[in-house]
């Protein structure tokens, strides 16, 4: 990125992307989230493309990208109409932590699979009694011989049934000093002891939330990804790239709700003129556009310090991109809605079902609350104050 742009490359690259998802469009992805039914068409279209492993090394089947590049097709699928949840998942979370930690066997197993779409991978942190607080968690990992076992249970869990294997925080204990520790495991969703149920949601999206019950699964040595003692440096190296992901998919949902309301508003005419012409509708729409093209380049900013190394920097960044998208988007959708009027709440217009879309971006994956204690005490110096 220079002075402000993206490169020819991935501005190319964010072109190709919003071309093929445009042939599938928002009524395409709702109708099928509608009936219940998955979005596996455009998923493999996206992997045969390859797009969906842009950000993996290439010699495991990847492009060879930085986490830049998947964020912008992320964006560009939101744009429209088409946010794929498990982007933010399986390539950035999953394929990041194992392409830097992984070792050479681990890579060549997982990764070719979550480039081309059929080994997709869900990502399992969230429990029912630790939520935001990660060092709360209770899944356990008990050396058992050669094999590790795993027992707890999780909460909140993209796409499990869209998965093949879920990467999943749990804590050892630490042989030297007795405490426990994190570390991350690769479990096959048929594991035995492996059992999970939907949790019913109000947001229109075929991709589904789950709780998770883990109950003495049993696993190889090498399901343990990366060093045992590598902590929360190993966790956080996919954490950064999964708020940049959430960032883009806001930014996404935000810039199709805008031009959504854009056609709109200079169709729709009232007392003799089109309602664009409006203070009262072109004011909050162009201030929802000036927020996510702020949010935009602070997404920006993230992923180059990702793609640079930087993660210290890039955590911050990485924060306030997400916070930053999430309130864009809240505030476009909502702007979207009212423009709209009375068709603001029909399905015809289809502009009601991103409000829930757009609002859960201020809780997950990380709420909007914990990243102003980030900036409070990392950015600003303040007491911590949990």
């Amino acid at each position: 990125m220079t002075n402000f742009t993206e490169t020819d490359e991935r501005l190319e690259l964010r072109r190709q992307v919003a071309r093929l998802a445009k042939g599938y469009g928002r009524d395409w992805f709702v109708e099928r989230a509608r009936a219940g039914e998955k979005t596996t068409e455009l998923w493999l279209e996206i992997a045969k493309a390859g797009y969906l492993g842009v950000n993996i090394p290439e010699e495991y089947g990847g492009g060879g990208g930085g986490i830049g590049d998947v964020a912008a097709v992320c964006e560009e699928l939101a744009a429209q109409g088409c946010p794929l949840l498990m982007m933010v998942v399986s390539p950035a979370i999953c394929g990041t932590v194992i392409a830097r930690y992984g070792t050479e066997a681990q890579k060549q197993k997982w990764l070719p699979g979550i480039c081309d779409g059929t080994a997709t991978m869900a990502f399992a942190i969230t429990e029912p009694d630790a939520g935001t607080n990660s060092h709360n968690i209770t899944t356990t990992a008990r050396r058992d011989g050669d094999e590790w076992v795993l027992k707890g249970q999780k909460i909140y869990i993209s796409g499990v049934d869209e998965a093949e294997n879920v990467l999943v925080v749990a804590r050892a204990e630490d042989t030297k000093t007795g405490k426990l520790k994190p570390c991350l495991f690769v479990v096959p969703t048929d594991s035995a002891g492996f059992e999970f149920t939907a949790i019913p949601m109000e947001i229109v999206s075929p991709e589904k939330q789950f709780q998770v019950f883990i109950d003495d699964v049993r696993l190889p040595a090498d399901a343990l990804v990366g060093d045992e003692n590598g902590g929360l440096v190993q966790l956080f190296a996919g954490l950064n790239p999964e708020r940049i992901m959430a960032a883009s998919f806001s930014t996404g949902l935000a810039r199709h709700a805008l031009e959504k309301a854009s056609a709109y508003a200079k169709e729709r005419t009232v007392f003799k003129a089109p309602i664009g012409s409006h203070q009262a509708i072109a004011h909050p729409l162009a201030m929802a556009h000036i927020e996510t093209e702020l949010a935009r380049l602070m997404t920006q900013k993230a992923s180059a310090l990702v793609d640079a190394g930087d993660d210290m920097a890039a955590g911050e960044a990485a924060n306030m991109a997400k916070y930053a998208a999430a309130e864009a988007a809240v505030h476009a959708v909502d702007a979207a809605v009212q423009t709209h009027g009375g068709n603001g709440i029909t399905q015809e217009y289809g502009m009601a079902g991103l409000l829930v879309a757009a609002r859960a971006g201020r809780i997950a994956p990380v709420s909007r609350e914990m990243i102003l204690n980030f900036v409070a005490m990392h950015s600003l110096g303040l007491p911590k104050s949990y």
